[in-house]
């Protein structure tokens, strides 16, 4: 077995996450059927747009705005920024203190660095891929061999977890060591299985 040189995280789902019940609540208050904020704004072809920088975050919330018949709502619900799971984070300290490179890989917008800033974690990795930038989302293959020539990684040395089973698939195929993500607890088990002691807090 490859010993692992790189841990890549997925962003949304993994180090940050938002509440649902927040996005409810707008479409309740300005009268939205519930889900057509999330409807719209996800649909493929849209979305993959988004991701792969053709749009920016702007123009995909006017879009959104556009189709529900609420700019409003749609700009409303784009002010939120998420928030950050502290024990991933702290994992991901507890890596870098092994020596081993971490970084994030995100299906994201041209705003991405901006909403790290504010959140205060952009010093807490190493590299942060955001696909707007390079022009090829997650799950295409192609997005993960980018990352790891960037590392200068064997992709048989780079660990990546998201908790899209799809994005995981594109990642296996990639060659990488990819894992599904359910919670950082099972996430340091995981890495402990692959030979990176630490484990469970």
């Amino acid at each position: 077995m490859t010993e692992l040189s790189a841990v890549v995280f997925d962003l949304d789902g993994v180090i940050r996450h938002f509440d649902p019940a927040r996005l409810a609540e707008i479409e309740t208050r300005y009268g939205l059927e519930p889900g057509a904020l999330w409807s719209t704004a996800f649909a493929p072809e849209l979305v993959t747009q988004l991701v792969t920088g053709a749009i920016t975050r702007y123009e995909w919330g006017l879009r959104v705005g556009q189709a529900v018949g609420n700019l409003a709502a749609a700009a409303e619900w784009q002010t939120d920024d998420g928030t950050v799971d502290p024990e991933l984070l702290t994992l991901a300290d507890d890596l870098r203190r092994r020596g081993l490179t971490v970084a994030i890989l995100t299906n994201g917008t041209d705003t991405i660095p901006v909403e790290l800033e504010r959140l205060g974690i952009t010093d807490r990795f190493d590299r942060i891929f955001n696909t707007a930038e390079i022009g090829v989302a997650k799950p295409d293959p192609a997005i993960f061999a980018h990352v790891c020539a960037q590392l200068d990684a064997d992709p048989a040395a780079v660990f990546f977890t998201d908790d899209s089973r799809g994005h995981v698939d594109g990642a296996t195929a990639a060659g990488l060591v990819a894992r599904h993500f359910v919670d950082v607890a099972t996430t340091r088990r995981q890495l402990l299985d692959l030979g990176v002691g630490v484990g469970d807090r």
